[in-house]
């Protein structure tokens, strides 16, 4: 007769869940050793940013994609963007700039969700203060909100040119009905064309007037009007394509349209959005 196995104690228990509890620990100190000597590979310490836009939302999509079990994917993602917010810090510190216009709450539990308490929060009146301060500064971030209220100006016009702030992200990377830091907003940084991720490209569009034809001229190119406003007696649009649109294109669909003088500037670009349905996740990982 076969002996009935040993049942699991406590205590046994409690040893592996410590065992584990080391094993990420030790793991996170290797993680920061690599750091150490990744910053003297790519001395960013004193060259700005070491933030990778595309690289993150690879990493959240591919732990969305795997993630199964007890634990709420909510923890999960915090904890990463905790441990890959305070890494980057690490290689080169920088801080975030928020544009509280919208309130305080949501904009800071978005930045603390997303970038952790070690990265300095520094709190702005609006979205044209926060592009300033990233514009004055070494290599820092710039957060606001994708869907301004109204009263927000055209603050995507001071986004154009060489050398100024550009938008590189949208967060969250992943989206969901219940995210518990889930306020869309762009990150903005210095340009960091070697990094930058164009899934999705965002431009300035300045027009004189509006014309039924304009919209049909963006439908063509798969372009979306996320926001607009009047600007220097003329009209501004915020307007997001895809990343296989170019300037020579846009400019084509323009031609010919009864729009006036316009102008159009490219002022950045993120990774497509990524939306995960509660409904779609396995059932053991819900809560």
């Amino acid at each position: 007769m076969a002996e009935a196995p040993t049942p699991i104690s406590l205590a046994d228990l409690r040893r592996e869940i410590d065992r584990i509890d080391e094993a990420m620990h030790r793991l996170l100190m290797e993680r920061g050793s690599i750091i150490d000597t990744l910053i003297a590979v790519k001395k960013t310490q004193a060259s700005g940013s070491a933030f990778r836009p595309g690289r993150e939302a690879s990493m959240m999509r591919a732990m969305a994609a795997r993630h199964g079990g007890l634990l709420p994917f909510d923890t999960v993602e915090s904890i990463w963007r905790v441990i890959i917010s305070t890494f980057t810090y690490v290689q080169a510190p920088y801080s975030v700039h928020a544009d509280m216009s919208g309130g305080d709450a949501p904009m800071r539990d978005t930045a603390r969700f997303h970038f952790g308490f070690t990265v300095p929060y520094v709190p702005h009146p609006n979205a044209a203060a926060v592009i300033d301060a990233v514009a004055r500064s070494a290599g820092d971030l710039g957060v606001f909100r994708a869907e301004p209220g109204r009263g927000a100006g055209a603050w995507w016009t001071t986004l154009a040119g060489d050398g100024r702030p550009k938008i590189i992200a949208r967060l969250p990377f992943v989206e969901r009905p219940s995210h518990p830091a889930g306020l869309p907003v762009y990150v903005v940084s210095k340009p960091i064309e070697d990094a930058a991720v164009r899934d999705v490209v965002l431009f300035a569009l300045g027009v004189e007037r509006w014309r039924e034809g304009l919209q049909q001229a963006l439908t063509s190119l798969g372009a979306t009007v996320e926001s607009s406003a009047g600007d220097q007696g003329g009209l501004s649009l915020l307007v997001s394509m895809p990343g296989s649109v170019t300037l020579e294109t846009v400019y084509g669909a323009m031609s010919g349209l009864d729009v006036g003088v316009f102008d159009i500037h490219e002022i950045g670009s993120h990774a497509s959005r990524f939306r995960l349905d509660q409904s779609a996740e396995p059932p053991e990982s819900q809560p």
